[in-house]
């Protein structure tokens, strides 16, 4: 009966970890996108959104991050974070989740 609740534990736990890399990509995607609505066109938006995307991404998670946002008009940020297998910062599944949030520009060039 002990392997069978440790098992049910563990997989348990990943399913913590799949629900928690959501939330994480899209909390980066969204302050991506809250950041990129603010900088001006081209590679200023970019790098903001791109900065906003990862900086409340710990080293763990942060490591097989993408943040990509749209250039002009309507904003959108795109945020890719891998899920790992058990501990964050060890092998990762060979599944990404994907975060979108999108908003209008604030600034006009």
């Amino acid at each position: 009966m002990t392997p069978l609740i440790i098992l049910t534990l563990v997989l348990m736990w990943q399913c913590v970890l799949v629900g928690y890399a959501y939330t994480l990509a899209g909390n980066a995607a969204d302050e991506g996108v809250r950041a990129g609505t603010a900088a001006h066109r081209g590679g200023a938006r970019q790098a903001a959104c791109e900065a906003a995307g990862l900086k409340h991404l710990s080293g763990a998670w942060k490591g097989g991050a993408s943040v990509t946002c749209s250039p002009s008009g309507y904003v959108t940020a795109d945020v890719d974070v891998k899920v790992p297998v058990l501990f964050p910062g060890s092998i990762d599944f060979p599944v990404t989740v994907h975060g979108h949030a999108g908003a209008v520009e604030e600034v006009k060039d």
